[in-house]
């Protein structure tokens, strides 16, 4: 029978998902799985995207773990697409390969002086908090009153990292670096822009919950937020998620505030214009637009401007992909150009051989539902496409293992992911901890191929 030599590039949920939905699908080939992951440890967002205190969400990988523990899907961690391995290696030893790299980078956003001094992307912040070893250990946090941009989870997650007592992390996965760097910050005050209303919101009840749950914090809302249009009127009605988003913000507008010793301030109709600098050209102060309800669904400025003095800002718009090495990549989008999962060349014809599925696919929106259903229609082609498949010269499983260490690549395997998840829980039992990550890169290594 013949045999499916596929490579997968990226370990998150999406470069997962494809493998086991590819195994589990009816097809008429045997297949031979080998993920590819840049960094030693698998997992991608979820154990570098998600905050220390979100034990619930980082309970995704459970799911991923069984998959990987079969056996029947190879991981070759600390490989770096385009530089380890390229694609010219990719077509000699594999039938095809799926990109699923994601979307790690922070959006942009175009609005005067966000390149300044203390202003800073939210998926930089993110990384660092999360002990993703290739970031730097330290962090500016030297500001007492903070703006964050956007109204999404990763908005509220950078949000209440902010502003949430250090040593109420200490149960968590934080790295000691991230916890010392945390316990030292200034803030009182951290504020959150969103340019629409409390009904347009994207973040989610849970997320929002959370924020309320924080000890020794004041959550902030204005009742001038909450002058309902008849659109957001409707949206409550009609949507649970908005129903209790809505219910638990009107909540907050009923507790008593002004004992806590930091803030947290949720500004909606608020339409970021500029961020002014000092005579030092660091961050100073947001300069906002009230923004009212249009009636279309939208909002449209009412020119009123405000200011609210800062010493630090992060943008958090939304991720965006970053290009590989020969795969063509559309700019505007930051995403691999497709046709349901094929990649597609300069003039729109398929390029065989070659997918996509997750984030690099349909870029960073949708939830891990989303990337099982992208992976599903990527597989799909994937079958279907046998007759385009690439011809591989050395396609016996062991020639990719002889090409990565005739290349001296210190690759770690799925047993070395055994050994150092073993080794941070370890650390973190010894500290009546859940988990004490291992941040630097050459130590993953270090106890992974110990």
């Amino acid at each position: 029978m013949t045999t499916l030599r596929l490579a997968i590039v990226g370990a998150g949920p999406a470069g997962i998902y494809a493998a086991d939905l590819l195994i589990k699908a009816e097809r008429h080939f045997d297949v031979s799985i080998d993920l590819f992951e840049h960094l030693p440890a698998p997992y991608g967002l979820v154990r570098y995207g998600v905050a220390p205190d979100h034990p619930r969400i980082k309970g995704i990988i459970t799911a991923l773990r069984e998959v990987l523990d079969r056996g029947d899907i190879r991981f070759f961690g600390n490989v770096r697409y385009g530089v380890d391995v390229t694609l010219d290696d990719l077509k000699k030893h594999y039938n095809a390969v799926i990109f699923a790299t994601g979307a790690i980078t922070d959006a942009p956003l175009a609005i005067p002086g966000i390149e300044l001094e203390g202003s800073y992307g939210a998926a930089d912040f993110v990384s660092w908090f999360d002990g993703h070893p290739d970031v730097p250990r330290t962090w500016p946090l030297e500001a007492q009153s903070v703006a964050v941009i956007g109204n999404g989870n990763v908005a509220l997650d950078v949000s209440r990292i902010l502003a949430k007592h250090a040593d109420d992390l200490l149960p968590t996965e934080i790295p000691d670096n991230v916890y010392e760097i945390l316990k030292s910050s200034p803030v009182t005050d951290v504020h959150v822009f969103g340019r629409r209303g409390p009904a347009q919101v994207k973040f989610t009840p849970l997320e929002l919950r959370e924020l309320g749950e924080m000890r020794d914090v004041d959550m902030i809302v204005y009742d001038e937020d909450f002058e309902l249009d008849e659109a957001s009127k409707a949206a409550i009605a009609s949507n649970k998620q908005v129903f209790v988003i809505n219910k638990v913000l009107n909540q907050w507008r009923e507790r008593p505030v002004g004992e806590a010793s930091r803030r947290l301030h949720l500004h909606f109709y608020a339409k970021p214009l500029e961020i002014t600098s000092d005579a030092d050209g660091r961050v100073a102060s947001i300069r906002y637009e009230r923004t009212r309800p249009d009636g279309a669904g939208s909002v449209e400025g009412t020119g009123e401007i405000r200011e609210i003095e800062i010493q630090a800002i992060y943008r958090a718009v939304g991720y965006f992909g970053s290009p590989l090495t020969d795969i063509p990549f559309d700019e505007r989008h930051g995403v691999i150009p497709n046709h349901e999962g094929q990649a597609l060349a300069d003039d729109n014809s398929v390029i065989p051989g070659v997918y996509a599925t997750g984030w690099i696919k349909r870029g960073p929106v949708g939830l891990i539902g989303h990337t099982k259903s992208d992976a599903m229609e990527t597989i799909q082609h994937v079958v279907n496409d046998q007759a385009s498949w690439w011809a591989p010269s050395q396609p016996d499983e062991q020639s990719i293992v002889d090409l990565l260490t005739s290349r001296g690549i210190d690759f770690t395997t799925i047993d070395g992911w055994h050994q150092l998840d073993q080794h941070e829980l370890a650390l973190g039992e010894a500290e009546g901890r859940l988990r004490k990550k291992v941040v630097p890169r050459d130590e993953m290594i270090r106890v992974s191929n110990a």
